[in-house]
């Protein structure tokens, strides 16, 4: 499903035009990715958690050529589903 379909998807379900749910779609990606640029986490309860975890610096192979490189550190955001999730889902 990509967004397209979702906001279809929403918009048939709650009786908005698909303009709005759009709109609230957009919002509320925005509204998750500010938080988790300021290091929060944002939970929805019954669905999941998004969250920002830090990688450790690491060393890698270059598949090319065989050497050894250095990864660094970095946050990266992760999703972790809620129960209703994983029960709704498997």
């Amino acid at each position: 499903m990509n967004k397209a379909e979702l906001v279809s998807e929403v918009a048939n379900e709650v009786g908005l035009t698909k303009k709005e749910v759009n709109n609230v779609i957009d919002a509320m990606t925005s509204a998750i990715t500010d938080a988790l640029a300021k290091g929060d986490k944002v939970t929805l309860v019954g669905f999941g958690t998004f969250l920002v975890q830090r990688r450790k610096a690491r060393q890698g192979v270059n598949p090319q050529t065989g050497d050894r490189i250095d990864i660094p550190a970095k946050d990266v955001p992760k999703f972790r589903p809620g129960r209703a999730l994983r029960e709704a889902v498997g």
